[in-house]
């Protein structure tokens, strides 16, 4: 097994009219540089950002705290939560009827998770507040049909007669 690992073949291609010395010289040193790179990369665990698993997020190795949501629209967190950068697993849990949402976070982020989770709400509320454009819609096609039976019902009221 030793053998096969210290025996690998590599390929190198390289576009040129005449390859001279100082091109090969150029291209192993690039070889090298770009070995070097991915070996760097390869023993260095990958640092996950945003939304994660909690697996990652415990991998991490900082303190985790959550909050419990039980609003059904979490697209919108997720908006909010990538607008300040925060590194959060979300779970669901189904034990209850309206499942509900718990937010898992690492713990130095604690300020920037309460005011996430602020201005969050405060979307939600203005949200429920204002009516959804499609009632509006609704709305006035209900009163455009009323006004247009108004008319109607003028007309027909309406005594006609002969006039000189």
């Amino acid at each position: 097994m030793q053998e096969e690992v210290s025996t690998k073949i590599v390929a190198i291609a390289i576009r040129g009219g005449k390859i001279s010395a100082e091109v090969l010289d150029k291209a192993l040193k690039k070889f090298v540089q770009e070995l070097e790179k991915a070996q760097k990369t390869a023993s260095q665990p990958k640092t996950y950002r945003g939304k994660q698993t909690v697996k990652h997020l415990v991998s991490q190795n900082a303190a985790i705290s959550n909050i419990e949501v039980t609003d059904g629209n979490i697209k919108s967190f997720d908006r909010t939560a990538k607008k300040y950068g925060i590194d959060y697993a979300l779970k669901k849990d189904t034990s209850e009827l309206p499942p509900r949402y718990i937010v898992f976070f690492k713990g130095r982020d604690v300020d920037v998770m309460t005011q996430a989770f602020k201005e969050f709400s405060a979307k939600t509320v203005k949200r429920q507040e204002k009516p959804s454009l499609r009632q509006q819609l609704s709305k006035q096609i209900q009163k455009a049909k009323e006004n247009k039976h108004r008319e109607k019902e003028k007309v027909n009221t309406k005594e006609r007669g002969v006039e000189l």
